[in-house]
């Protein structure tokens, strides 16, 4: 009976661990927006203070944009809460326009209210077409305010594209 009860205890042990563990990627995207958020703030300290007082934030490490004419951007991010992280994210955009080059970001979404963090999480959150992320240079984030209940900042990584527009993205969510 005892070996019946250790076997089923540890069976239940594996199903539950096993239901909210994540996938190596999503650790390796993890990690990546854990240093992402370190440059983020050697960038520009002024972040400091939407990380301190936003009702959450999603964090996309590494965002793929390109394009000739016809464009696109995609990337994987964590959704964090209190500092915690909630979930896994995702962002994708494709457009028509004048553009040109390819660039890899650093892209992260401040959410002022709750509210606005539940409409993100449920699925209701796009942003309008002609929105822009703030481009991260040192002492800007100081400055810059909400709007709409979202502050949005991008720091780029490598390469070069004449487009900083982050509008007509989609999101998906899925938490842990």
């Amino acid at each position: 009976m005892r070996t019946l009860t250790s076997i089923t205890l540890t069976l239940l042990l594996l199903v539950a661990f096993s239901g909210t563990a994540q996938s190596k990627k999503d650790r390796k995207i993890m990690n990546d927006a854990k240093r992402a958020k370190k440059t983020l703030l050697k960038a520009d300290s002024g972040l400091q203070r939407f990380f301190d007082n936003s009702a959450g934030y999603v964090l996309f490490p590494n965002v793929g944009k390109g394009g000739f004419i016809i464009g696109g951007a995609s990337g994987n991010g964590v959704l964090y809460e209190n500092g915690e992280a909630l979930g896994m994210a995702n962002l994708k955009k494709l457009n028509v326009g004048l553009q040109a080059g390819g660039q890899a970001i650093i892209e992260i979404i401040f959410f002022e209210t709750k509210v606005d963090l539940e409409r993100f999480k449920e699925g209701k959150f796009q942003f309008a077409a002609e929105t822009s992320a703030v481009a991260l240079k040192s002492g800007i984030a100081f400055n810059a305010k909400y709007k709409e209940g979202v502050a949005v900042f991008a720091l780029p990584k490598a390469g070069l594209m004449a487009d900083a527009s982050v509008g007509g993205q989609k999101f998906g969510y899925k938490p842990f």
